[in-house]
């Protein structure tokens, strides 16, 4: 008997550790009843208690959306972009360990601020099977929002992308992975773990946006500062094609550095 608690056990922390443990199915989700309080700046807000795994994305917006737009104004309003945005591209940069948020209204995309990445598992390099624990590499988008995430909130990528799938098969790799988020809290396996105050806004923003105008980036660095090294041995023969798709994306986007440098916190802003 003592066994098979043991064995239940450690079935439960492994779903808790791995980011096959969100649940995008409402009624099957479970997460807390009710979400968490913020009180910073004596703005509070208290999200209404509701049944385990019945959150909507209209119940983020409701309970998280006017305090995550009051957080994010300051910066929008620094790079004179309106709120909300037309677009908006996350830039992921692993070794840093850094998401750049980067918005447009009617012109060129301007840098807005970044945030610091809590967890992310894995080395350089892109993903290439179930279970390496590695964060993908490439540009990505947002297939989903799913607010009854065990890691508060998340965002689920469309990791196989069909540049990972191609080249899956090439290599006869039938298992690729899948259930890539960005999410909340601050453990991870394969996924970017933001916090839970960073995946409110970034949630809130992407709902507010439509997830069909929010592209992701991640590299393994930043190749503004340092070209991308393909030499190490353990890469695949076509990572200097995926590394230039990412370079090409990210290398057009060069903030001030005035602005990277002091990026979290806006004059003025609240904390």
């Amino acid at each position: 008997m003592k066994s098979f608690t043991k064995i239940l056990a450690w079935a439960f922390m492994g779903l808790l550790a791995s980011c096959g443990g969100h649940k995008l199915d409402g009624n099957t989700a479970t997460a807390p009843v009710g979400k968490q309080s913020r009180n910073h700046d004596n703005f509070r807000y208290l999200p209404v208690p509701r049944l385990s795994g019945q959150w909507t994305v209209e119940d983020v917006l409701h309970d998280y959306g006017t305090y995550s737009v009051k957080k994010l104004s300051p910066y929008f309003k620094r790079a004179n972009v309106p709120y909300p945005p037309s677009e908006v591209i996350f830039v992921a940069l692993k070794q840093e360990k850094k998401m750049e948020l980067w918005a447009k209204g009617d012109g060129e995309f301007q840098f807005i601020r970044d945030y610091d990445i809590q967890a992310a598992s894995g080395i350089s390099g892109p993903k290439l099977r179930q279970g390496d624990r590695q964060v993908p590499e490439g540009v990505y988008r947002i297939v989903s929002l799913n607010p009854n995430s065990h890691y508060h909130l998340s965002m689920k990528l469309d990791y196989p992308n069909e540049f990972d799938l191609f080249h899956a098969g090439q290599e006869g790799r039938f298992d690729p992975g899948g259930d890539i988020f960005i999410h909340g809290k601050a453990a991870s396996i394969g996924c970017l773990a933001m916090g839970d105050q960073a995946i409110e806004e970034l949630f809130v923003l992407a709902a507010q946006v439509g997830k069909e105008n929010v592209k992701v980036v991640i590299a393994p660095r930043d190749p503004r500062i340092l070209p991308l090294d393909t030499e190490a041995e353990y890469l695949p023969g076509w990572t200097g094609e995926l590394y230039d798709q990412i370079a090409s994306e990210i290398q057009v986007l060069s903030p001030p550095v005035s602005l990277s440098k002091n990026s979290a916190s806006p004059q003025g802003s609240p904390q």
